[in-house]
């Protein structure tokens, strides 16, 4: 079990020489199981691994979640004592398990070392000016859509438009986009880059008011109204900091791991994987599934509709 793979780590390294000296600059002790004292920032820690608090975010040592959390790191202490108590330590299955986390960790401490430390004020600053150049060159479009699923369809909706009746009333009545139809066809603000290609075209320089289709598109046939042009809000600085640096330090690991292949001999001993082949584009085990953006896109359509 990994969970006791990982305590059984934690309670090795955690015993040390049995000091009770601070392991962080203002520190502070806020139990102790045995002879082994536990650290606030032990606790702090295992919140941020769980996902409970992001890394840098304070946590109360008052809170529920505090205690909640510390009580796990207890359990967590019990369970590695009673499995060395039992040798289950000893055993090939914990010391291979125990070196996986300990690789973990130590990746982990390179990149918070080599990688945090080059995400420097100046280059988050940097690539957030770069985002707002960008953002001030573009365009916001809020629309309102109905989608049918025939050609015959939206021109009878076309002509109850031409009519007077209520775009807003049509879209519930009638819309195929379950995503926005209750909202009276509502796609909000987007820029047209995140758009489907035939909505872009449809869009081109209609102003607000304006009612754009029937046009084809991969869900039906679809009809927009204009609502509102305007110039893109960029987010501010420290709205897209945490963006910027998840950003920079994925493509730091990413330059790091290039590095370190580089220089050693990897070799991929499964029959027909794609990545056996020298030369082949290969991505790193450790990479995100996708890099973050580094900057805030508007809410995208559904799949249904302007998602298709």
């Amino acid at each position: 079990m990994l969970v006791l793979a990982l305590a059984l780590l934690l309670a090795a390294c955690g015993r040390g020489d049995g000091s009770d000296s601070p392991p962080e600059p203002g520190d502070r002790a806020v139990a102790r199981v045995q002879d082994q004292v536990i650290w606030a920032s032990d606790v702090k820690r295992e919140a941020v691994a769980q996902g409970l608090i992001g890394e840098g975010e304070p946590l109360d040592i008052t809170s529920d979640l505090f205690r909640r959390v510390l009580d796990e790191v207890i359990d967590q202490k019990l369970l590695a004592r009673e499995a060395e108590r039992r040798g289950l330590h000893e055993s090939p299955l914990a010391r291979r398990r125990l070196q996986a986390t300990r690789e973990r960790i130590l990746g982990d401490m390179l990149v918070e070392t080599v990688v945090d430390g080059t995400i420097s004020e100046q280059a988050v600053r940097t690539l957030y000016e770069e985002q707002l150049r960008l953002a001030r060159e573009s365009e916001e479009i809020r629309a309102r859509l109905i989608l049918t699923a025939t050609r015959e369809q939206a021109d009878a909706i076309i002509s109850l438009l031409n009519a007077g009746a209520s775009f807003e009333a049509l879209a519930m009545e009638r819309s195929i986009d379950e995503a926005t139809r209750f909202q009276g066809g509502d796609l909000g603000y987007f820029t047209t880059d995140v758009m489907p290609e035939a909505y872009a075209r449809a869009i081109g320089s209609a102003r607000a008011g304006d009612t754009v289709g029937p046009f084809e598109t991969e869900g039906g046939f679809g009809i927009l109204r204009i609502e509102d042009r305007r110039r893109e809000t960029p987010p501010t600085l420290e709205q897209a900091r945490p963006q910027i640096v998840r950003y920079l330090t994925y493509d730091g690991v990413r330059q790091l791991l290039e590095q370190l292949r580089g220089r050693a001999r990897v070799s991929i001993m499964l029959e027909g994987d794609p990545l056996a082949v020298p030369g082949a584009p290969r991505e790193p085990a450790s990479a995100p599934r996708a890099a973050p953006a580094p900057a805030t896109t508007p809410s995208q359509p559904s799949a249904n509709g302007a998602g298709s």
